[in-house]
């Protein structure tokens, strides 16, 4: 049921129990098909915080004062808000993709194993990247002989609205797509899912994971995929979404703390600053937003590198009228700032 909702030869499946886990695998799958070593990833990105997957995690509340990151490389963020190539440049997609190859270039030895992206940046705050921006890394990251890796744990299974993954968003196909959270609806699950040419190189030694595949956390994997269709989710998602999102540029229009609203279906953000033309971080108003929000009912995350980011990533059987209670909460929490 999994490997048909992917797209391409996108057919082997991998069932662990979180995302870090699924990334590592990922990450041993890619160096042992392509017999390359280094590993090109993203500032800013979260894939993890165990030992294997801490070096592709590139944000400094999540890594460790221990060795790591042997083999990794980190290009530019393609964040349009806080980036040098922004919202109104229509090159900005290939701009920030050019970056990979710089990096290929002049940090490895041309040839690499990977790259690595989420579709949308989760735990960075919710970074949307410009049109065209994983077509051309992954481009760039296939001609040095890598493999492109979709990390969905955030954006998969029809958060977005528009599609049920994430990478669908950029028009590309990845080699290996890696998914958690979503895919158990709360329970310990997550998967990889990769072509079988990939695969290959891991039934030449023994590999097993304790309780990967484990009967009954499948079983309600099972079951989300079905409820997921029978319950119509992607399509809340996407009009759900659209009203949350007009919600969220109403509260812009009356509250200048907010600096940016972003995001695709379910998964919206929006970037707090102390003055929007220097967009100098507020940190102290978001957590206050945050511990308001609370106190009158509502729970909402907070992200980014500054900590200054709302995330508001709900549950996707959310109506129209949770939207109006989160908004009005939101406009309470912001007002008294």
């Amino acid at each position: 049921m999994l490997a048909d909702k992917m797209p391409g030869n996108l057919s082997v499946c991998y069932f662990v129990n979180s995302g870090g886990e699924a990334n590592d695998v990922a990450l041993t799958m890619a160096r042992l098909y392509t017999g390359n070593y280094d590993f090109i990833a993203l500032r800013n990105a979260f894939h993890g915080s165990s030992a294997g997957v801490m070096g592709l995690t590139a944000h400094s509340t999540w890594k460790y004062n221990y060795p790591h990151s042997f083999g990794i490389h980190h290009a530019i963020n393609a964040d349009p808000y806080r980036g040098p190539w922004g919202y109104d440049d229509p090159m900005a997609g290939v701009k920030y993709a050019d970056d990979i190859k710089n990096v290929i270039d002049h940090a490895t030895p041309g040839r690499v194993a990977g790259f690595i992206a989420e579709s949308i940046q989760g735990v960075g705050g919710t970074v949307v990247f410009p049109d065209g921006y994983l077509q051309n890394a992954y481009k760039h990251v296939r001609e040095a002989g890598g493999v492109c890796i979709a990390d969905e744990v955030q954006a998969g299974f029809g958060r977005t609205g528009t599609h049920y993954w994430g990478f669908e968003t950029q028009g590309v196909i990845p080699d290996i797509v890696v998914m958690a959270k979503g895919i158990g609806n709360g329970a310990p699950l997550a998967a990889v899912v990769t072509t079988p040419e990939i695969a290959a190189p891991l039934a030449e030694r023994a590999y097993f994971h304790t309780f990967g595949g484990n009967p009954i956390s499948c079983a309600i994997g099972k079951a989300v995929l079905e409820v997921i269709d029978r319950e119509h989710i992607q399509q809340n998602c996407l009009e759900v979404g659209a009203y949350l999102m007009t919600g969220l540029e109403r509260l812009k229009s009356r509250h200048d703390v907010i600096g940016d609203v972003r995001g695709k279906g379910l998964m919206t953000g929006l970037e707090l600053v102390k003055d929007r033309q220097t967009r100098e971080p507020a940190r102290d108003a978001c957590a206050q937003v945050l511990e308001r929000t609370k106190e009158l009912g509502l729970l909402i995350g907070k992200a980014g590198f500054y900590g200054n980011v709302l995330r508001i990533k709900p549950p996707m059987c959310i109506t129209r009228e949770d939207v109006d209670y989160l908004i009005e909460v939101l406009d309470i929490a912001l007002g008294e700032i």
